[in-house]
């Protein structure tokens, strides 16, 4: 079937905000003396900042009172670092640009909470490609539920089988499959051998790796 819009995640995909998560995660649960390895933290990413903050606060058996602190600290140390350290992946422009000239509708579904969308929006300069920003961090579910994937194609009014969705983590890839689209992953180098990204329609090493030959592929 032919595709007619596409759906970006956000971070880790279009500006190179993971590590930056990752800091000011590490710097929030250090008050706590938690300190994730780098395959913890990994396996977590796609999470809404508030399940991921309990599932760690559970996993280390630290008292429940202190998680919405934490999980307000974390996101507003996120903003701060985004804010002033954020650059964009490469491919970012280009991408955006042969999708308005093939005329895709546009939107992006995250995690990450509309305030941080609103940093990286103007940041990148890409706001006015999205004809839809959605955040699961206002919804019921976030992924791997595809509900934020469903959420943003309804605003587009596209039908989900019409849709392609580029994701950077195996939550989102999995949210994305759950909502019958196309999936596109771009995992992190560290990343990029895992057999579970068999599950997804393409696998990029970059954004800058999808031009008008990978388009043609869902047209």
């Amino acid at each position: 079937m032919q595709t007619d819009t596409v759906i970006f995640d956000m971070d880790g995909l279009l500006i190179d905000s993971e590590p930056l998560w990752e800091e000011a995660a590490a710097e929030v649960l250090q008050e706590f003396n938690i300190q994730l390895t780098t395959k913890q933290y990994h396996d977590t990413r796609g999470l809404r900042t508030e399940e991921w903050v309990t599932h760690w606060f559970h996993y280390f058996k630290i008292k429940p009172e202190f998680i919405n602190d934490a999980i307000e600290l974390t996101i507003q140390k996120a903003i701060e670092k985004i804010d002033t350290r954020g650059i964009a992946m490469p491919g970012v422009q280009e991408i955006f640009a042969l999708l308005q000239q093939h005329q895709y509708k546009i939107g992006l579904a995250t995690s990450s909470p509309m305030a941080v969308v609103h940093v990286v929006a103007d940041k990148l300069n890409i706001r006015r490609y999205l004809q839809a920003m959605t955040s699961a961090q206002s919804l019921s579910f976030g992924k791997p539920h595809p509900e934020v994937y469903l959420a943003c194609a309804a605003e587009l009014q596209s039908a989900p089988v019409k849709c392609i969705c580029f994701e950077d983590s195996f939550n989102g890839m999995i949210a994305a499959k759950a909502a019958r689209m196309k999936c596109v992953v771009v995992p992190d180098k560290v990343m990029r051998d895992l057999p579970q990204w068999n599950a997804a329609d393409l696998q990029l090493n970059s954004l800058a790796d999808f031009g008008e030959a990978q388009l043609k592929r869902f047209l």
